[in-house]
């Protein structure tokens, strides 16, 4: 299993992070364009409750489109939520969004567990293309969150 772990300190507080970070339909805006990413809402898209199912779209390779579905597992209002996937590329997809208020702002925290399928070629996978796009998925989502709210 494979591991990520991101901190971002962004001058907002913990109050207006959660209503940004907890609205699935906002997290088109925080990935890369290329990825085609699309949040497929239903009515109550604002709602945040365990046993939320969120579906999407995306093409994260040669524009070949997938469905990926993740389930809210966990949720504390205005510390953390949890999501895993329950259908998608990965064998598992679990990341934690940690929110801590810090003097003049949030701290926030991403802490991601994955693996991929397919034993001996999902390592292969891993070590050729994965590691490296998850790595910059990861790296677009800060810039674009400190281009959004600022930093400190």
């Amino acid at each position: 299993m494979y591991q990520l772990r991101r901190i971002q300190s962004i001058p907002i507080s913990v109050e207006q992070a959660w209503d940004f970070f907890s609205k699935p339909e906002n997290l088109a805006k925080i990935t890369p364009e290329n990825l085609r990413f699309k949040v497929h809402l239903r009515s109550e898209a604002g709602v945040m409750y365990p046993g939320k199912i969120i579906t999407y779209t995306l093409s994260p390779l040669l524009k070949i489109s997938i469905n990926w579905a993740t389930e809210i597992t966990q949720i504390k209002q205005h510390k953390y939520f949890i999501d895993n996937q329950i259908k998608g590329p990965y064998k598992i997809w679990h990341h934690e969004h940690h929110f801590k208020k810090t003097e003049g702002g949030t701290e926030m925290r991403d802490v991601l567990f994955y693996d991929l399928p397919y034993g001996f070629m999902g390592k292969i996978l891993y070590k050729l293309i994965v590691k490296k796009r998850v790595k910059e998925i990861f790296d677009y989502r800060y810039h674009k969150i400190k281009e959004l709210f600022g930093s400190f």
